[in-house]
């Protein structure tokens, strides 16, 4: 067997030989120009761990996941990965802001029209992961300046079924009532759901949480039929019969079978999370760096930055469930038959 030395196989002299300063290029060297080619060098590695995690995600969820199955517990696992790596991502502005404005200038307009702006990979992660292109801040430039077979790897990315795509695939096969077709009837039949034929649950919970709604927030009834009611709602990813399976695992998380499916959706909650705030720490640094000034790619520096942090949230229709808790001493108890689907008690 072929004897494996610690520099091959992880191909230090690759690695570690891959700094060519632009400022000695040009005999002008300026000290933090290395430190900007080894965090962004190492941000493109990260980038690339992540896009290896979620397209594994994405593989294992493209089959039909039987959620007793240890293929459940592994998209949990890489999925809690994936979030530990985005927080190391947002840690590493904590090295780069260590360069003062003065330092970056030592070498900045050497660096141009590069551009964090070019860094197709993480373009590609947001798209497998889910944000579509009409969602997209900066539509008409977002890839202006990538090379064409950058931009064929977006376009791929963005032509195949997304992480949330196969997400809502996954929670609309969620056996958890034989609904049948009665809810997505409920709007051409314009009655009280309770008088509609619709499975009890949903009706009771119905009637519970228009029950903790104060007069301030009466406005949210409409909004409760319009997310798990209404299939004809424009723009929306996850389907309401997706949705109402997502706001069960929410309520009854504490059932042993449910606290996967619970782990999965809040793992989801905290990729978005920690994007945003990646997006607003960058945003911070490069606005304490340049102030209002273009970037080096010519972006509109800080201001592309913001229209991203509001615009480029991945999961916000999982995030809204939120919205229609009610407190667990109020939930509807379960029939026996239920706790017996959710594996909490014996036949």
């Amino acid at each position: 067997m072929k004897e494996v030395h610690y520099n091959d196989y992880l191909e230090l002299n690759k690695i570690l030989d891959a700094q060519f300063l632009e400022s000695d290029k040009l005999d002008q060297h300026a000290h933090d120009e290395m430190l900007f080619i080894v965090i962004h060098q190492t941000y493109e590695l990260w980038f690339k761990q992540l896009l290896f995690e979620v397209n594994s995600v994405a593989a294992i969820m493209s089959e039909t996941v039987n959620d007793n199955s240890p293929a459940l517990q592994t998209v949990v696992h890489r999925l809690n990965r994936v979030v530990s790596i985005l927080k190391v991502l947002v840690h590493q502005i904590d090295i780069m802001e260590t360069m003062t404005p003065m330092d970056f200038l030592d070498f900045r307009d050497m660096l141009r029209p590069a551009s964090g702006f070019q860094s197709w990979q993480f373009k590609e992660l947001e798209a497998r992961l889910g944000l579509k292109y009409q969602h997209r801040h900066g539509q008409e430039y977002y890839i202006s300046q990538l090379r064409q077979e950058q931009i064929d790897i977006i376009k791929k990315a963005e032509s195949e079924k997304s992480l949330l795509q196969l997400l809502n695939g996954w929670l609309e096969r969620m056996p958890f009532f034989e609904e049948g077709s009665l809810w997505e009837k409920y709007r051409s039949m314009g009655a009280d759901p309770a008088g509609t034929g619709l499975h009890q649950f949903w009706a009771d919970y119905r009637q519970l949480y228009s029950g903790s709604l104060s007069e301030v927030e009466n406005a949210n009834r409409a909004y409760f039929d319009k997310v798990f009611l209404d299939a004809s709602t424009e723009d929306r990813q996850l389907s309401p019969r997706a949705t109402r399976a997502a706001l069960f695992i929410m309520l009854y998380r504490g059932y042993p079978i449910m606290q996967l499916p619970f782990q999965l959706l809040n793992n989801l909650l905290e990729i978005d999370e920690q994007m945003s705030i990646w997006r607003y720490r960058h945003m911070s640094m490069v606005h304490r760096i340049i102030g209002t000034r273009v970037g080096t790619g010519g972006s509109t520096g800080k201001e592309y930055l913001k229209g991203a942090l509001d615009k480029h949230y991945i999961f916000a229709e999982i995030a809204r469930l939120t919205s229609f808790l009610i407190e667990r001493r109020r939930l509807p108890e379960l029939s026996r038959e239920m706790e017996v689907r959710l594996g909490f008690v014996q036949k």
